[in-house]
Formats: C-alpha cells, sequence, structure tokens
C-alpha cells in the first residue's frame, strides 16, 4: 500500500522522498495525469463549453441535481456521468469563461476589480493592512470570484464560481497523516481511504511535486527557504507539500517565456493560467461524457418531497448585480448537496426549521468548525530577505502537530517588493464547533461562533512562532490585519462541518429521513482536518460517491 501521509522528517536536502505525498478558464481544460495535447483539451473545451450552454429550463426533470459545483459536487458528477446517469448542477456563482477589458479572465491579487468579490462595494481582503496601509478598495457590486461571508466572530472566506473553492485557493494539496485521520474522521476506515480513495483523488485533482532542484535555485521560492532556515533551527521538522500547479508552466513563467500567472501574485482572485482548477480536472472530464449541464448563476433555495417521488427544487436565477431576474421550479430523482460547508449546512438548516424538510435530523447544521485557521507575519533581519518575486502557489510547512497541535503554511506575501516579512496560514488543533441556527424573528441562518474561541488557535501557533522569534531575535508584524493587531484571527479559509458524517448522514453522505437526497462537500467533515482540507473532501467524496453509485442507482 502506498503511503500518502505526509512525513514530518525535515533536513535541508529537498527530495522527491521528502515531499508530502497526496494526492484559467473553462475553456483551458488539462489532462489529469499530464499536460494536455492539443486535440485532448480542445475536446474538453468543446465539452465544456456545451455544458455550459443551456442553462436549466423552468419545469425540468432531471436524474440528478447537484447543488454546487465545488470539489465534492465536481466528484459526483463525473462519477455519476461515467456510469451513465445525467447530471445538473446548479452553480451560484459565474462561469468565469469570459474575459475582462484587461483581456484576462481573472483579476490580479494587488489590482482588485469588479472580478474580485461577491456582493461587495469594498474589498475584504484576509490580509488587510501593511505598513500601516488599509489595503481595501471600493469595487463595483457584481458577482465576483471570492465571498466574505460575515457571521458573529467570524468572517469565512469562499469560492463563488463554477468550480468552487479551487479557483480561489494556494493548491496547496494536503493528504493528512495517517496516524492523525482517525480524529478527522472518526467512523472511515483509514486503510481505504490511504490505499484507495487519497491516491485516486490525487490522480483526479492532478497533484504533482516542484522539482527539488529547481525549488532550491528559484528566487520566487525564497520566501519558503527562508522559512525552512528559520524553522529548522528552532528544532521543527518542515515539510514540502505538492499542489496543483503546474509546474513546467511556472518554470516557464520565471523563464520569461509565458504570462506569468503565479509569479504575478495571481491566488484569491483566481489564476489566469498554470494551476489546475476543477473546471481542468474533474468537471472538464464530466462534460466529456456529453451527460452533464451546469447552470451558472443559479441558486437553489427549496428543496421539497415531490408529489410523485423525487424532489422539487426551487432556483433562482441571478443577474451579475445579485437580483434575482427568474425563478425556476425544477424536479430531480435525487439531490445531492454541495455547496460547501456553508452554503449546504445553511440551506439544510432552512429547510428543515421552515418545514420544507422537516425529517432531517437534530445533528443538521451542528459540528461546524473553522479548521483552526490563524494567521501571522514576523519581521526577519535584513539579512534575511524574503525576495521581491515571491510565487503564490506554496510548497512548505512546519509541523508541530504533535507538541503544540499546529500546522503552519508557509504562506506567500506577494507584494512585488522587498517585505523582509514570513507569513503564515496555521491548522490548529482547535476544540471549539459552532452550530448554524435558524432565526425566525430576521429569517435568517446565523451561526454561534465566538470570536474567543480563536484563542486556543493563537496558543497553538505561538507554540511554533514564539520559539522562532525567540530564536532568530524576531518579532510579530502588526501591521498586516489593522488595529496593531498580531493574530488573524477574524477569518477562515477552511470552513468544515455543519452535516456530519454518521450524524446528520449515515456513514456514505446519505441524509436522515430522505431517501436520494445526500451531502457530499466539507459539510460532512467535522471541523478539522489537520492541514489544508480539499484532498481530504475530494478522496471522502471518491470514497462516498463509488458506495452510492454502486448500491443507489
Amino acid at each position: 500500500m502506498p503511503d500518502t501521509s505526509f512525513s514530518a522528517s525535515g533536513s535541508r536536502g529537498l527530495t522527491r522522498r521528502r515531499f508530502v505525498t497526496g494526492t484559467g478558464s473553462l475553456l483551458g481544460g488539462l489532462a489529469l495525469a499530464g499536460p494536455a495535447t492539443g486535440a485532448s483539451a480542445a475536446g474538453r473545451a468543446e465539452a465544456t463549453a456545451s455544458a455550459l450552454a443551456a442553462p436549466i429550463a423552468s419545469g425540468a426533470h432531471v436524474p440528478v441535481l447537484v447543488v454546487g459545483t465545488g470539489y465534492g459536487g465536481c466528484v459526483a458528477a463525473l462519477r455519476l456521468t461515467v456510469a451513465g446517469v445525467d447530471v445538473h448542477m446548479a452553480e451560484m456563482g459565474m462561469a468565469w469563461d469570459t474575459p475582462g477589458p484587461d483581456g484576462k479572465i481573472f483579476a490580479n491579487t494587488t489590482r482588485p476589480d469588479y472580478r474580485s468579490f461577491w456582493l461587495r462595494t469594498r474589498t475584504r481582503q484576509p490580509l488587510s493592512n501593511f505598513l500601516g496601509f488599509p489595503l481595501d478598495k471600493d469595487v463595483p457590486r457584481h458577482t465576483g470570484i471570492l465571498d466574505a461571508e460575515d457571521f458573529a466572530g467570524i468572517t469565512v472566506y469562499q469560492g463563488r464560481g463554477v468550480g468552487g473553492g479551487s479557483l480561489v485557493n494556494g493548491g496547496m494539496a494536503v493528504t493528512p497523516r495517517r496516524d492523525l485521520f482517525p480524529a478527522v474522521l472518526p467512523t472511515v476506515d483509514p486503510a481505504e481511504m490511504y490505499g484507495t480513495y487519497y491516491p485516486r483523488a490525487t490522480a483526479g485533482l492532478g497533484v504533482t511535486p516542484v522539482d527539488p532542484a529547481w525549488w532550491e535555485a528559484a528566487d520566487c521560492y525564497q520566501y519558503a527557504r527562508v522559512g525552512r532556515r528559520h524553522a529548522e533551527r528552532s528544532g521543527f521538522p518542515f515539510v514540502f507539500v505538492p499542489n496543483v500547479y503546474d509546474w513546467d508552466y511556472m518554470k516557464r513563467e520565471a523563464a520569461g517565456g509565458v504570462p506569468r500567472s503565479a509569479l504575478e501574485g495571481e491566488v484569491i482572485y483566481g489564476n489566469n493560467h498554470g494551476k489546475k482548477t476543477l473546471p481542468k480536472t474533474y468537471l472538464a472530464r464530466a462534460a466529456a461524457t456529453g451527460r452533464l449541464a451546469v447552470s451558472p448563476l443559479h441558486e437553489v433555495t427549496a428543496v421539497t418531497p415531490a408529489p410523485r417521488g423525487g424532489y422539487t427544487v426551487t432556483l433562482e436565477r441571478l443577474d451579475t448585480t445579485g437580483v434575482t431576474v427568474e425563478t425556476k421550479t425544477v424536479t430531480a430523482d435525487r439531490v445531492f448537496f454541495a455547496a460547501g460547508s456553508v452554503g449546504t449546512s445553511k440551506l439544510l438548516t432552512r429547510l428543515k426549521a421552515t418545514g420544507a424538510l422537516p425529517a432531517l435530523n437534530d445533528q443538521i447544521g451542528k459540528g461546524w468548525g473553522d479548521n483552526g485557521n490563524v494567521m501571522c507575519g514576523r519581521a526577519n533581519h535584513m539579512w534575511d530577505p524574503t525576495g521581491k518575486l515571491q510565487s503564490a502557489m506554496p510548497t512548505a510547512g512546519i509541523d508541530n502537530w504533535d507538541a503544540g497541535g499546529a500546522f503552519a503554511e508557509v504562506a506567500p506575501l506577494p507584494t512585488g517588493i522587498e517585505t523582509y516579512a514570513s507569513f503564515y496560514l496555521s491548522i490548529t488543533k482547535n476544540p471549539h464547533r459552532a452550530e448554524f441556527r435558524w432565526n425566525p424573528a430576521t429569517r435568517n441562518v446565523e451561526l454561534t461562533w465566538d470570536r474567543a474561541w480563536k484563542q486556543a488557535s493563537i496558543d497553538a501557533a505561538r507554540t511554533i512562532f514564539d520559539r522562532i522569534n525567540a530564536k532568530e531575535g524576531t518579532i510579530y508584524r502588526t501591521d498586516l490585519f489593522g488595529g496593531n493587531r498580531i493574530w488573524g484571527d477574524h477569518l477562515t479559509y477552511h470552513p468544515l462541518g455543519g452535516a456530519v458524517l454518521g450524524r446528520a448522514t449515515d456513514n456514505h453522505g446519505r441524509l436522515h429521513g430522505y431517501d436520494g437526497l445526500y451531502v457530499i462537500d466539507g459539510a460532512l467533515i467535522p471541523g478539522n482536518t489537520t492541514v489544508n482540507p480539499f484532498v481530504t473532501i475530494t478522496a471522502l467524496a471518491e470514497r462516498n460517491i463509488e458506495h452510492i453509485v454502486a448500491n443507489d442507482l
């Protein structure tokens, strides 16, 4: 059985053995196992364009409706269409297949515009300040790619568009250490996950390691090498992580042979070239079957049992200012909820509370966590520059999970100037779990998160960075989050839970109380994966859909 968990070994030399093994536009399809040929890419592009060509009509009937187009939804779509089932996917966000005035699909991270944020008139960036100056800017209200959804005590960042979170993350494809897996998904057999489904997920996502020799010499990873030096001098294991970026493309970026994308700092508002997002992998393969259709800018607002079996689904078609321009009603034999942890949990919580799906059990909305996310920066000495050029695709982290309950991604700070700063996104063993609840007075779903709960994450992250600062004689940056704050404790990029596997569902994602309703996204995972979660979400979806296809269809 292949070992697909990350190793906590750390040394100066970077080899393939030491890497964590793990596993643009809609029209830019890439092969899953390697670079696409012109013919295969063109064929997948044509199939994807066809899948987007005809949004669902009111009154239509479909065998399967998938709510959302993130990791779990795209896995379900691929495996169902390959099995011969027609699938329609409803996506609240845009298709992201039309260039803007600058000729690019996605906006640059340092130059946000109408494409950047979901229905905001001012950006709300995770890193909101720099050198004492605010970074947020006014933008036109638009159905942009990144949603910063505010709840009491926390802002949750989510991708909006066909491809979901794959559009806006850093592509860091981490498989949890196998010894930690029982705490992540206690009802799932680790042997099947590490023997079958993690390898299947990493292949499907196009996960590959960076060339070690190139990484050691590349100017764009100077920041990561500084992070390694500081971690190892303080005695921490420094682990390398593969990514879904096309490393050959990044090499050409560095050599000046192609337009820059990762090396232009493109990440949270989309990546125009080298990143293998879901529309280029799982979704492209599903579209190639000819059995997939996708309706962008369609929000599912209700699901109720249909009189003659199956389910009646209400969708609102949005324009690019977020206004509902049409309400549609369709029927589906089966519905897969894949709107992300927040989207799925909010929708199911509302459907249960308002009587649309009253037989859902009392575990709906519960077990939600932030994956222990907390950010910080360190001010390095002048002899430790991190480089003006920084790749937006991270490749490494610091593992102190056993001793301190923290795994810290060594993150880029791609400002285009020398900052003498090291920046980190930590994932921590935060025990707190919140619940989504329906408020009948406001007719909204609210989250019971308490901002004070982030202290557990700060304490865990300090087990790494207090020690590094003491060893290096450095201090924390206080100019990154506003208000002279050290910690970015106001957010999460990794929402998990709300319809937990084995509680709100059976052990393969079937919702209790209703035949033909499934959850297949990060809502199934109870709050923490110990590392960046999208590979685990994908692998769990692969496990569950294989069982569902074999037993339910």
